[in-house]
């Protein structure tokens, strides 16, 4: 939430005695910045909308609107004529800045029916699609025991089938943290076995047998608590033109985009940003960028910008 205080919001009011303070204080934000998410991408909000949303009665929506209003009196007026409270000229976000990834992440999570129409504060999602992947799969009791061996600092012997192997193997390892390469769900975790930190792929664990205390600090994965910058820039060899249309579609500023990223995961995100191999093996309309700071990179992954593959890399996935 903003600096403004939770008593800007009425909390803590007689009238809210026996609500529980710390879920009325959840329950007024949520209900706020739904009001606020409406007015920025509807341009109107009413009473009927947040009882629907919430669940809440009349009253309840009607003072969470005089209290969105009392807080950002710029952000919306009352149209009698279509009796609803539209967005204000100075209107001017109070509790999130505008974010297009908030948006269209609720697209996204309800077209893949990870969050019900229910739980999406679109009233009327646009047309949506997206090219499809195949379905990781992750057992959710192997999950499960991962983040539980996470939350208690243990260590689990798993059987885990990697491609360098024919048959899978049992090991112990400490997991310590769980990672997304974009495409894939790895476990990080210390590898008793190997003596160091690895990534473990999810749905290759094929089963957990054990468990027992673990020495292992998290701290000591260096890999995991240190960063990389990529410097990422358009194509040499395009044109002015098409440079432009490639510095908008990364945000760049002054020819350049900056993506921080943990070193553990440098692999992945070069291989996602097709920063892995040499750009001159690839026309320049689809490598499209090329990273910019090879020389503070390439001590972290020595294969930046070379034509061997760098697969070896990749521990134990």
């Amino acid at each position: 939430m903003c600096a403004h205080s939770w008593r800007a919001l009425g909390v803590g009011r007689e009238s809210d005695v026996g609500k529980g303070k710390a879920e009325l204080r959840w329950g007024v934000e949520q209900r706020l910045e739904f009001i606020e998410f409406r007015l920025f991408w509807e341009g109107h909000v009413n009473r009927i909308d947040v009882m629907q949303q919430f669940g809440v009665s009349v009253n309840q929506a009607s003072a969470d609107l005089n209290r969105y209003l009392a807080l950002a009196p710029d952000n919306m007026v009352y149209d009698k004529s279509a009796r609803t409270y539209v967005r204000g000229n100075g209107f001017a976000c109070y509790f999130r800045e505008p974010d297009a990834a908030h948006y269209l992440s609720q697209l996204r999570l309800v077209a893949e029916n990870v969050m019900d129409q229910e739980d999406c504060w679109i009233p009327e999602r646009p047309p949506y699609a997206s090219a499809p992947t195949p379905v990781r799969g992750v057992n959710p009791m192997t999950l499960r025991s991962v983040v539980g061996a996470i939350r208690r600092a243990e260590a689990i012997e798993v059987k885990y089938q990697s491609l360098s192997s024919p048959e899978p193997r049992r090991r112990w390892i400490a997991p310590h943290a769980i990672a997304f390469d974009g495409f894939r769900w790895h476990t990080r975790a210390f590898c008793l076995t190997d003596d160091c930190f690895k990534d473990f792929l999810l749905s290759r664990i094929l089963e957990i047998r054990g468990s027992r205390e673990s020495e292992i600090s998290a701290i000591d994965d260096r890999d995991w608590h240190s960063e990389v910058t990529l410097e990422v820039g358009p194509h040499p060899d395009l044109s002015e033109t098409q440079a432009k249309v490639i510095a908008l579609d990364y945000g760049m500023r002054g020819g350049k985009a900056k993506i921080k990223v943990r070193r553990a995961l440098l692999y992945y995100a070069l291989r996602r940003l097709g920063l892995d191999t040499d750009p001159a093996a690839r026309s320049p309309k689809d490598q499209q960028i090329v990273l910019l700071n090879q020389d503070q990179v390439r001590p972290h992954f020595p294969s930046v910008g070379s034509s061997s593959s760098p697969a070896s890399q990749v521990l134990e996935s």
